[in-house]
């Protein structure tokens, strides 16, 4: 089964490895430097039914890719999946310092029987032949999102919508990128809003009037205001694209920039200059007064401090006998009286000998010293008892 996307085609060349009950497939793909590469995830790829089994659309698989031996993708691809029941995509430009050979490896993952299928995406990432394309455009278009215009049909449909807006010649698609990594808001859930696509368009032919006069300086000043561009021909994109026509980027390269010029190394030596005379001597200066005022003085008032605190702490101390004699008679006789009298309860406590309580004793009858208590009615006999 021939594979295709905008980038490259691929042929699947065999099985390789087996994870449990899957397999892992490998399959080749060629994308092309600056050229927008799309790979759709589908489940038919991954679900290993019989030909004349239909695929159920009610399976929820979603997909997990990374290049091999990083947790990553490529700085250059993306991933995009709208739900579980939707296929998922691979697409972005790879850059001249991508070129080469990469392998992705895919893992799709079934929500319902918790089924898991790899597979294996080798990239051969090539130059593209044919002509440059000097003329590039980004259009954004607001009534998509990134998945919608991902499978070929749309993508060959807005090249084909905007073939009436250029110069007759060949469009291809260079990038195409969701308006959230430009820095968009999620738009609310209401009905008919999309989050918005940005699409890059490359040509060999240049720019035709209408799309020089959308992005002409009088329509940037018109759109700052608040008022719809320039737009000398007809929407051939409306009604199924509808273009932020505020938002398109117009990039000549058919003009090379001019190569920064090299600066000139010169022997190290200023050139004269009258307005300038420095000083051929220096004098010389003594710094021992500048380093004993940055020491000493610090030191003085920390000693100063150090002195102050300690008259404070230890020379200003009033003593017993200065509180004493700013105490009142009546107020000293009273403290007097009641510390004494408790020293003598204190000693009286400690030299006193009584008797244990009987509840920490043995039951007993006192009078007769039985153990167990004597058979006469309770409720005659008083709680505490005379002791002689």
């Amino acid at each position: 089964m021939l594979m295709c996307g905008f980038g490259g085609c691929g042929v699947p060349t065999g099985l390789l490895a087996r994870q449990g009950d899957t397999e892992a497939q490998q399959t080749t793909l060629q994308p092309l430097v600056g050229r927008v590469f799309v790979h759709t995830l589908d489940r038919e790829t991954f679900l290993h039914l019989p030909e004349h089994v239909d695929v159920p659309s009610t399976v929820p698989i979603t997909y997990h890719a990374h290049l091999q031996g990083y947790p990553d993708l490529p700085r250059w691809l993306r991933y995009t999946q709208r739900s579980p029941h939707q296929p998922g995509f691979l697409y972005g430009t790879p850059t001249p310092e991508d070129r080469g050979r990469q392998v992705i490896e895919v893992t799709a993952y079934n929500r319902d029987s918790f089924d898991t299928t790899r597979q294996r995406l080798v990239l051969l990432i090539e130059d593209p032949e044919g002509p440059l394309l000097p003329y590039q455009a980004e259009f954004l278009v607001c009534s998509h999102d990134v998945e919608e215009v991902l499978p070929s049909t749309p993508a060959s449909r807005f090249l084909t919508s905007l073939g009436g807006l250029w110069e007759p010649g060949e469009l291809q698609l260079l990038n195409i990128t969701s308006a959230l990594d430009r820095g968009g808001r999620v738009p609310l859930p209401i009905e008919g809003r999309k989050e918005g696509v940005y699409i890059k368009v490359g040509s060999a032919s240049p720019f035709s009037t209408c799309l020089k006069m959308v992005a002409s300086p009088d329509s940037h000043a018109r759109c700052a205001q608040g008022q719809p561009p320039l737009l000398s021909c007809y929407d051939t994109l409306a009604p199924y694209f509808r273009v932020d026509w505020c938002n398109v980027t117009l990039v000549d390269k058919s003009v090379p920039e001019p190569a920064d010029e090299m600066p000139t190394l010169g022997d190290g030596i200023l050139e004269i200059d009258p307005f300038f005379c420095p000083p051929t001597e220096a004098t010389a200066r003594d710094f021992l007064t500048d380093a004993l005022v940055t020491l000493l003085v610090p030191l003085l008032v920390a000693l100063l401090l150090t002195l102050l605190l300690a008259y404070i702490m230890c020379c200003r101390r009033e003593g017993q006998l200065k509180r004493d004699l700013a105490t009142s008679d009546i107020q000293m006789v009273h403290h007097c009286t009641i510390r004494g009298n408790t020293e003598e309860l204190r000693q009286m406590a400690s030299s006193r000998e009584v008797p244990r309580p009987l509840s920490t004793l043995p039951m007993f009858n006192v009078r007769t010293g039985e153990r167990l208590p004597p058979r006469v009615d309770s409720a005659q006999v008083p709680l505490i008892l005379d002791q002689h």
